[in-house]
């Protein structure tokens, strides 16, 4: 921490205004809750209880030493108290909840979706991904039509995915939550994608 952050730390604290505390940690919070939350939804009223919690317990950060740890023990606990809500909702409920029906028209849409994507790939990447990916054909089973090792097949997906994934980067900023979900995305400018 450089000796400006410390003095603005201090400033705030001596303070104890509200308005400067958010604004100083409000950025950081988000991001530490979208790391374990991907719903943006979710997160915005998660941060707007944790500025409740803020407000209505100011009294208790005047004796702590530092406000931002006790500004992420807060949005800690949280999110501790979401996921055992969710948890509980969801095990009350479980029959309440549409579930996601794969049908065909649904595959077919994403999959005319994604085939731009996959068809910019080289035709070796692109008709591998094509089978794999979206007629799903299994991997054992291309492995034996192409005459290679299942376990040379399960390496050219990968890289064929990971240059997919290249493609995908070159056209949008993605939100990638903690697991690996995509969670939203923005697409690049002519500027950025050059």
């Amino acid at each position: 921490m450089t000796i400006e952050n410390l003095v603005r730390v201090v400033e705030i604290v001596s303070n104890m205004n509200i308005e400067d505390i958010w604004l100083e940690y409000r950025a950081a919070l988000k991001h530490f809750l979208h790391a374990k939350i991907s719903n943006e939804a979710d997160v915005d009223d998660l941060l707007q209880d944790i500025l409740i919690k803020t407000y209505t317990n100011l009294n208790a950060v005047k004796k702590q030493k530092s406000v931002k740890s006790w500004l992420f023990q807060i949005a800690n606990n949280t999110i501790i108290d979401y996921y055992r809500k969710k948890g509980r909702y969801q095990a009350a409920n479980s029959e309440d909840f549409l579930t996601f029906e794969e049908t065909p028209e649904r595959k077919v849409d994403l999959s005319n979706c994604i085939s731009p994507f996959i068809n910019a790939l080289p035709d070796e990447h692109a008709s591998l991904l094509t089978a794999i990916d979206l007629n799903n054909q299994s991997q054992k089973q291309y492995a034996e039509q192409l005459g290679v090792s299942y376990s040379t097949l399960k390496s050219r997906v990968q890289k064929s995915r990971g240059l997919l994934k290249q493609v995908f980067d070159g056209c949008c900023h993605f939100k990638i939550d903690k697991l690996g979900n995509v969670y939203g995305y923005d697409a690049k400018t002519k500027n950025e994608t050059q």
